[in-house]
């Protein structure tokens, strides 16, 4: 068993339900085997348990690992290609890029850029849209696996309007998906999601097959987009008889509690009220909206309806693989709503980058806050000293205050340590260990 010992702050009761930001100074978490097994007053843990070994991560502050809804695999090398609207940034950067992945040697480098950039934000859980390749989606998994990250991912598949190289059929999509999913589902902490890219570039067919694999995979989820870019939103009901774009996939069955449908920046009231009783989740990715001029989503009209939503940061339309980023990012977004906008607080950003992450995907009982019966899914956040941040921190007035200039101030360089199931992650670019190591 491990002690750790800190000031930890998570959100186990939800800001947007009337709870509010937990704070715990000088307390200790008792660990064993990846699962928090006591949590109270350090002495006292420390008195209860005098022959385990204490981690000492007093002049920091613990988080809860990040959980990201909604990320792409192949695009970490398209980040930075703005000045587009998203049709026409698909086809300039990101799709060019997701059809490199069809060269195994490319996409295994690209995969493990892409775990090390997670790890190194701080990102311990995510649902990661995978590549247009089955092999390609093998290396990321063996990726993630080599590091250790909770990674939910699946082939991407699609059957017209995309560049033909990126194509493929109803059968081959089904039988390519069944195999990555017998091959790695339920394996370490890895799970399969069923990945249509969105109907725009899949017909009936292939949304039928995408239900059979759903339903052949227990424990699978469903991801896609939805809703992100008005001309999109056109064309797909121009292909689906003037369907609205929930309904594209819920006349499949693909909408229900095991799916998580990114951006929603443009939805009818109807679609809301589907989206609500599926028990459905939307992933908020506000970078990439705004980079993309997607615009400005309605998190109001979503909490109204009783939509659940999370943070996703999108890469490569979003700006990077911090939630931090991300979080404050949402804040703006809200606030250029005015009235209809949804006020939000420093705890508001957490709950939707940690535990609102966790409801959407499914792992709400093992991780997203730092309670007994969790995970010891963490991250400590310790700025440099001189820096902004460790300066705003210092002259904070409260913990709400503190945590609100982390998500303004903070970057991946303040993440000191990751830890998924207790463990200690470390960076294998070096021979050592790096900043992901607790700093002395």
């Amino acid at each position: 068993m491990t002690i750790f010992r800190g000031t930890f702050l998570d959100t186990p009761d939800n800001p947007f339900s009337g709870g509010s930001l937990r704070v715990a100074t000088d307390t200790a978490v008792l660990v064993q085997d990846g699962l928090i097994v006591a949590r109270g007053n350090a002495s006292d843990i420390r008195s209860a348990h005098p022959a385990e070994e204490v981690v000492d991560l007093t002049g920091g502050l613990v988080l809860p690992g990040f959980v990201d809804t909604h990320v792409h695999f192949p695009q970490i090398r398209a980040v930075g290609g703005l000045g587009l609207p998203l049709m026409e940034w698909l086809d300039k950067y990101a799709l060019p890029e997701e059809a490199r992945m069809a060269d195994v040697g490319y996409a295994t480098g690209v995969a493990t850029e892409f775990v090390r950039g997670l790890a190194a934000a701080g990102t311990t859980s995510a649902l990661v849209f995978g590549a247009h390749y089955a092999d390609a989606v093998d290396v990321l998994f063996t990726a993630a696996s080599r590091v250790g990250l909770r990674i939910t991912s699946g082939l991407v598949v699609s059957d017209r309007l995309l560049r033909p190289d990126l194509l493929t059929t109803p059968a081959r999509a089904y039988t390519e998906s069944l195999a990555l999913a017998e091959k790695w589902h339920g394996v370490g902490r890895n799970r399969y999601a069923v990945t249509p890219r969105f109907s725009l570039s899949c017909t009936d067919d292939m949304l039928a097959a995408c239900r059979t694999v759903l339903e052949e995979v227990p424990g699978a989820l469903f991801t896609s987009h939805l809703n992100e870019n008005e001309a999109e939103i056109a064309t797909v009901a121009e292909l689906f008889g003037g369907s609205d774009y929930v309904s594209t996939y819920d006349r499949h069955g693909l909408v229900d509690r095991r799916s998580v449908l990114a951006h929603n920046v443009h939805p009818t009231d109807v679609e809301l009220k589907v989206l609500a009783e599926s028990s459905a989740s939307v992933a908020h990715c506000p970078t990439s909206n705004a980079a993309l001029g997607s615009g400005l989503f309605p998190l109001e009209r979503h909490l109204q309806a009783g939509v659940r939503v999370a943070l996703g940061s999108d890469v490569g339309a979003g700006t990077g693989f911090s939630l931090l980023k991300e979080g404050l990012q949402a804040y703006f977004a809200q606030q250029l709503l005015g009235e209809r906008g949804c006020s939000l607080t420093a705890a508001h950003l957490l709950h939707l980058a940690t535990t609102a992450g966790a409801e959407a995907l499914g792992l709400s009982s093992e991780v997203g806050d730092l309670s007994v019966g969790k995970r010891f899914d963490a991250q400590l956040l310790r700025p440099a000293d001189g820096s902004p941040l460790a300066v705003g921190v210092a002259h904070a007035a409260d913990a709400e205050e503190v945590l609100a200039r982390i998500f303004t101030l903070g970057t991946p360089a303040d993440v000191r340590a990751v830890w998924i199931d207790g463990q200690l992650l470390q960076d294998e670019s070096s021979s050592g260990p790096t900043h992901l190591a607790p700093a002395t």
